[in-house]
């Protein structure tokens, strides 16, 4: 099946939900459970809503059951009701089709609908999530209920969104879902020779007579192919996007008016969701940072910037959160009202245009009765709750964001498959983590207050990055040609592309690129490898200009994880390994690129760095301003790098500044500004207290 071209990678028409925020402003609310509880409880929580400034709330996600308590039957009598009531109080509804969780009976009656794991075993009801995705009966039903709930509420004015599902992530390996991936694969592939050749069976005998021999990657004596475990992947993220496509047909030949979504998860390992983003009519994300996480502010903030990403830059929305502890973790650190109201003004700092919560009311029963809500299990008279009504009286101030769009100049390569072959058994080291050298990279920027989008490969190669002057390639395993063409391009205009270790090792089809890696960028980075090294736990001693002349080699900072035996073809050595099994190699090197026309001084190139192996802070840091530098890209607010734990972002004309540390931070931010949440003006330098958050106007602009 062939990749999905760039055109089509962005999300869909957003027309809806632009006019639901220009009417309503930034969205605020939560998942809403009424089946749980009484109708005296419907009234007080719809008074509670509207003195709490909720004006979205999402209805239905898990009422299958409600809706359908035997085959066929049909009681949405009491939804009427409450979307009457949530409506007259002018709070708008992001209906729910309810096909994440079926009833129990559907299991019982067609046990074919429920999923397989990979050992075999066929999971049953009494969770969540109980079918599998492959199942054409479990299609059947959620296409019925999704139909009639729909023709009954489409033009019901309380209703203004739809919801697909919730977080689809389900995986299965049964027969349907088996015959399914073999018909996936013969699109792919057209032939089983075809098949073959992808996935390299003549290693281990493992060649294929017929589409009808293949299944997906089950519990196996020892590895598994990984050309498969690849396209087992893609074929699953495809066929939960085809769960999504179907349902919002359904919702759309009947009102193709109001916006449709679905909620993601991030960075989620099972589904790639730059092939979904084009179907979102918004972009929305469940987010749920650990607070016992002292590096998850910027790591909520990446993953802000990828949503916003996905949709083309355009607002997306944070559809669930947390206002305090979860009950899915180990061990449930609580957030306070303080931070939650932090982590929801930085989503809209980088560019979310609605803020909710799962969820409403608390549930006294179940799996999450201990999962933080909005109104508590000991009401509205709690720190929780005042804290809720503070962030619906702060997002009402910030309407004017609504629509702003976030400023970038740099731009970070990030690609699910990617990710998913680069982590894949038998490889140097499992060490290597794709997001956590992503998160550091990232990290860095986020630090000196530096914006950044994401990029998936295919729209680096349509547009060779234009409009950005940094490209980083933090770890991109699979690599085409034309995204390494593209990254050549940027070069040669004069942008700085920094690129990762164990970066372009394979084609689409995870098979090593033969050759002194990387391949396909070896003569733009003017380094090549010939060996992947797993580094000692205490990692190897660096030297060289980037180190510093006065650093021991036995004290100074250190490369960890993995190393590459490389030698120079042009570039300069900024590190090379002190000791050991790759003593003298190259370990970071810069490359000056010239321009088409030859033109190579200073200050017109542009540069191209290779970092072999994982760096320290330290060192990454050096590298990352260098680059920055060069392309002229500076933070929004200089010197904030030496402010830790303060983060900077600008939006539209608002300077959101969050302090996410414990101590009170003093901004230097030349000019006479206004906060538009306190109504406090500085002129020049402005004070954050700990764990606060300002949102910046210039006066008289």
């Amino acid at each position: 099946m062939p990749h999905e071209k760039s055109a089509t990678r962005r999300a869909g028409d957003l027309a809806g939900f632009a006019a639901l925020t220009a009417d309503l402003g930034l969205l605020y609310g939560g998942d809403y459970n009424p089946e749980q509880w009484d109708r005296r409880t419907w009234r007080e929580d719809v008074r509670l809503m509207a003195g709490a400034g909720v004006n979205l709330v999402t209805v239905g996600v898990f009422s299958w059951a409600r809706y359908e308590p035997r085959p066929g039957a049909r009681d949405f009598a009491w939804l009427d009701e409450v979307l009457d009531l949530l409506g007259a109080a002018g709070i708008a509804v992001d209906l729910a089709t309810p096909t994440a969780s079926p009833p129990p009976w559907l299991g019982r009656l067609h046990p074919d609908t429920l999923p397989v794991d990979a050992d075999g075993v066929r999971l049953v009801a009494g969770s969540r999530n109980q079918f599998s995705p492959a199942s054409p009966v479990y299609r059947e039903h959620a296409l019925a209920i999704t139909r009639d709930l729909v023709e009954r509420y489409a033009g019901h004015p309380a209703v203004r969104m739809w919801h697909v599902g919730n977080e689809l992530g389900q995986v299965c390996y049964g027969d349907e879902s088996a015959a399914a991936f073999r018909r996936w694969l013969r699109a792919r592939y057209g032939t089983v020779e075809a098949l073959n050749e992808a996935w390299a069976t003549t290693v281990w005998s493992q060649q294929y007579a017929s589409f009808d021999e293949v299944l997906p990657p089950r519990r196996m004596p020892y590895h598994v192919n990984p050309s498969q475990s690849l396209d087992f992947r893609r074929y699953s993220s495809d066929q939960l996007r085809t769960l999504y496509r179907e349902q919002r047909d359904v919702i759309r030949a009947v009102d193709p008016e109001r916006p449709v979504t679905t909620n993601l998860m991030g960075f989620f390992a099972l589904a790639d969701y730059w092939s979904w983003a084009r179907d979102l009519d918004v972009v929305a994300d469940d987010a749920y940072p650990d607070p016992g996480d002292p590096r998850s502010p910027a790591d909520a903030a990446l993953t802000a910037d990828l949503m916003r990403s996905l949709g083309g830059g355009r607002p997306w929305m944070l559809m669930e959160a947390a206002v305090g502890a979860v009950s899915w973790r180990d061990h449930n650190l609580p957030r306070s009202p303080e931070r939650s109201r932090r982590e929801a003004l930085q989503a809209v700092a980088h560019g979310a245009d609605g803020v909710c919560y799962f969820q409403w009311r608390a549930s006294r029963a179940g799996a999450e009765r201990f999962h933080s809500a909005m109104l508590p299990h000991a009401g509205a008279d709690t720190r929780v709750h005042a804290g809720v009504v503070r962030v619906g009286g702060d997002l009402a101030r910030l309407r004017d964001v609504v629509g702003q769009r976030v400023p970038a100049r740099v731009v970070a390569l990030f690609d699910w498959e990617s990710w998913w072959a680069a982590e894949e058994q038998a490889r140097p080291t499992g060490r290597l983590r794709t997001l956590d050298v992503l998160r550091a990279w990232y990290r860095v920027l986020w630090d000196a207050g530096v914006a950044v989008d994401l990029v998936h490969p295919d729209d680096l190669a349509a547009t060779g990055a234009a409009g950005y002057d940094v490209v980083l390639v933090p770890q991109s395993y699979l690599l085409s040609p034309e995204a390494a063409d593209a990254l050549g391009r940027a070069a040669s205009r004069g942008a700085s592309v920094v690129v990762g270790c164990f970066t372009g090792v394979a084609d689409l089809d995870a098979h090593v690129r033969t050759g002194r890696f990387p391949v396909l960028l070896a003569d733009l980075l003017g380094v090549s490898g010939e060996e992947w090294a797993a580094l000692p736990d205490a990692g190897v001693p660096l030297a060289g200009p980037l180190v510093g002349p006065d650093e021991p080699a036995d004290a100074g900072p250190r490369a960890h994880v993995l190393g590459e035996l490389l030698r120079t073809d042009g570039a300069e050595v900024l590190a090379s390994y002190a000791v050991g099994h790759l003593a003298g190699a190259p370990a970071v090197t810069r490359r000056r690129v010239p321009r088409p026309d030859g033109v190579a001084t200073a200050a017109d190139a542009g540069c191209a760095w290779y970092v072999g192996t994982v760096l320290p802070e330290p060192l990454l840091r050096r590298v990352l301003a260098d680059a920055c530098e060069r392309a002229g890209v500076s933070g929004v607010v200089p010197g904030l790098a030496d402010l830790p734990d303060v983060e900077a972002v600008r939006r539209g004309d608002h300077l959101f500044v969050l302090n996410h540390s414990g101590a009170p931070a003093h901004v230097r931010i030349p000019g006479e500004h206004s906060d538009v949440l306190s109504g406090s003006v500085f002129t020049d330098l402005v004070d954050v207290p700990a764990g606060d958050v300002v949102v910046l106007t210039e006066r008289n602009a």
